[in-house]
């Protein structure tokens, strides 16, 4: 039997870790989506199942949020299975740390699946892209589902900022990108102050808002993923020094971004040593509830 999640053996929890692939052959984007995404990323195509993406980070001594994206009714492409993910991850809990994704269009169901998820297939938060999904994220029809989650107690990680997926395309495949201003779920953060958000990635053009957000809300954070961070705005380098030391998570944006590469970079920044291992893991403890941080 694999041992769980030993987190004080782990060097780094990596709070932002895509399925591109299941088993069966299917696939998360469509193929000029998936195309334009590792264009944007300058990297090779990567379409690593559940167990690839736990060798890989077994490999690295390091623990992995993974998700998909339920994007089906904005895009047409058919949804990879949340709860094959979560019985996959079920067979790696020493690395592996479930989380599904709910298109908010799916309304009662989804809030019924949300259930669902947590209580049967052990999934520990949900991830939302609101540009590919097509919502605003204060829409109060979507507020149902965040009630659901929060009575769950589970974490819901959102989206912000540019986004790599559409990005070149014609009109960008449709993809809105205001819907991943972050300063949208400073409004979901007021009215639902018991569910932990996770804001993803550096959230350029509105990092300021980013900021402001989560040093304002005690239930919101931000993940590093999707930048290498010698790219980084200078402000988000100063906010992790410093105010917000202990609301930033290390997150790559596998496989688009290899968390090897991340850290490297992460390793040249003017990080103070005190502050790394609050980055690195200890800030993720707290965030996902995974035990005392």
């Amino acid at each position: 039997m694999t041992p769980a999640l030993d987190i004080d053996a782990l060097d780094a929890i990596d709070v932002h870790v895509h399925v591109h692939a299941d088993p069966h052959g299917h696939m998360a984007l469509d193929e000029e989506l998936a195309s334009a995404a590792a264009k944007y990323f300058k990297g090779d195509r990567y379409d690593p199942t559940v167990a690839d993406i736990a060798e890989d980070y077994r490999r690295n001594n390091m623990a992995a949020v993974i998700f998909t994206v339920d994007a089906e009714a904005a895009t047409g492409q058919p949804a990879l299975s949340n709860e094959e993910i979560a019985d996959a991850a079920a067979a790696h809990p020493d690395v592996l740390i479930p989380f599904g994704s709910i298109d908010p269009a799916r309304g009662v169901a989804g809030i019924r699946a949300a259930r669902r998820l947590v209580e049967e297939h052990g999934v520990r938060g949900f991830k939302f892209h609101p540009s590919l999904q097509d919502f605003v994220p204060n829409d109060r029809r979507v507020y149902p589902l965040y009630e659901q989650l929060q009575n769950l107690g589970v974490p819901a990680l959102f989206h912000t900022g540019q986004t790599g997926i559409g990005s070149g395309l014609p009109g960008g495949r449709g993809i809105k990108l205001r819907y991943s201003d972050p300063m949208l779920l400073d409004d979901v953060a007021a009215d639902f102050p018991g569910l932990t958000i996770i804001m993803a990635h550096p959230s350029v053009p509105w990092q300021d808002s980013a900021i402001a957000v989560a040093q304002h809300k005690a239930n919101v954070y931000i993940d590093l993923s999707g930048w290498s961070p010698k790219y980084f705005p200078p402000q988000l380098v100063r906010a992790t020094n410093n105010l917000l030391k202990h609301k930033v998570l290390f997150g790559s944006d596998y496989p688009l971004l290899r968390p090897e590469r991340w850290i490297a970079d992460f390793e040249r920044l003017e990080i103070r040593d005190e502050v790394k291992p609050l980055v690195m893991k200890r800030n993720a403890i707290r965030a996902l509830g995974l035990g005392d941080a």
